[in-house]
């Protein structure tokens, strides 16, 4: 194993009904809140009316800011940042998915940071021109989708409509005070955002699993017991939407994918890096980008590590290796999980997104300017050149 050093301090409140506790937990950091979420997603106008009122009874004043974006763009969150210095805010609530939780994470550390906002983020993966934020306001978490595990790290992603780039802010100021992960929240879902949030957590952990360290046996049993948790519940979840057990095991692998717990010392996310370019240029949903991505990474990748597509396939997978080949377990493997995302109704192709006859050589480029490393490499095990990064896309088609 690696070595690694791990931090997580943040605070959770797991389960149905757990959202009733926001305005306790939010008068804990003060009396003003800056509450952040979508401007066009309809469903969620009741959820913020509710937590809006339970803040109020704790006589906070709620300053809402209803602007976010999929996939925040940096301006909106200088809007944010004003709307928090204008009024003097205590503290921020993000509500929603990951954009609306990002957002949040980066408009109260905005508050704070001197500067351009968009120097906080690692926009070059070649050199570390990023300055991160050193302070943040506090923030408290209410996710609605299973997905990107915001509520419980260090991260939030941002994009920058001008550049057409997307990339990372990290810093250990980001990590929320309280997230309440609630998942009767979940349950209005539309069965497309259900089905890409599980691509989503799927992607966290096997990025890692397929291009990381080999001596990491703990966390590789971990990552199958997150795929595995995915792959039986969504298929409930989509059938019956109240299902509430089915929610909450959806919630927490997704929670537990990229807290950290699954990857210490080793967090490879290469599928990742390409999918957000292609959110960036094509406006591709985030979780779509990568159930499109996955099969196709896959099908180019797995002859570079056989022995771990394999054991993919058998115990993530129930491939039965009985009278075949290592090469045929693979490949029905790979087949297996493509038919999963099919199933559910996430797509695995670019012109399922609509993209027909893309510019490949212009969103290699872009993958290159944003994600390579100072070696000419997309940074995985074993690392990936420009030319495996353009077969992905050709086979993505």
């Amino acid at each position: 194993m690696k070595n690694f050093e791990y931090y997580n301090p943040v605070r959770i409140l797991f389960g149905p009904g757990e959202v009733e506790r926001i305005g306790a937990e939010a008068s804990k950091f003060g009396k003003k809140v800056c509450l952040v979420s979508y401007k066009k997603i309809d469903f969620l106008h009741p959820l913020l009316e509710r937590i809006k009122r339970l803040m109020e009874k704790e006589n906070i004043r709620v300053f809402p800011f209803l602007q976010v974006e999929e996939n925040p763009d940096i301006q909106t969150v200088e809007t944010g940042v004003r709307l928090c210095k204008d009024e003097g805010v205590d503290l921020v609530v993000g509500v929603g998915g990951g954009s609306a939780m990002d957002a949040a994470k980066a408009i109260a550390a905005g508050v704070y940071y001197e500067g351009d906002l968009w120097n906080m983020v690692f926009s070059r993966h070649s050199t570390v021109s990023a300055i991160p934020p050193e302070k943040s306001l506090p923030t408290v978490m209410v996710p609605t989708l299973p997905a990107t595990g915001s509520e419980m790290n260090l991260c939030a992603v941002v994009s920058n409509r001008k550049l057409q780039e997307k990339s990372y802010i990290w810093s250990p100021c980001l990590y929320p005070k309280t997230s309440i992960i609630d998942p009767e929240l979940t349950v209005t879902l539309p069965p497309f955002q259900t089905a890409c949030a599980a691509a989503d957590t799927i992607s966290h952990v096997l990025e890692i699993y397929l291009n990381g360290e080999e001596d990491s046996d703990l966390q590789h049993y971990f990552q199958e017991g997150v795929m595995r948790t995915v792959i039986d519940n969504v298929e409930k979840a989509l059938a019956r939407p109240n299902d509430i057990s089915a929610r909450s095991h959806l919630q927490w692998a997704a929670t537990c994918a990229i807290n950290g717990w699954a990857s210490p010392g080793d967090a490879w996310t290469p599928i990742h890096q390409i999918g957000h370019v292609l959110t960036a240029l094509h406006k591709v949903p985030h979780g779509a980008s990568l159930s499109i991505l996955m099969p196709a990474w896959m099908t180019v990748m797995h002859s570079r590590r056989m022995d771990r597509y394999y054991r993919f396939a058998t115990r993530v997978m129930d491939v039965c290796p009985s009278g075949k080949d290592e090469k045929r377990v693979v490949a029905e493997g790979i087949g297996t999980f493509c038919a999963f995302l099919k199933k559910i109704g996430a797509p695995v192709s670019l012109r399922e997104a609509g993209i027909v006859n893309p510019d490949i050589g212009r969103i290699v480029e872009n993958v290159v300017k944003v994600s390579f490393n100072a070696e000419g490499y997309l940074a995985c095990n074993p690392p990936v050149s420009r030319e495996d990064v353009a077969e992905v896309l050709k086979k993505a088609l």
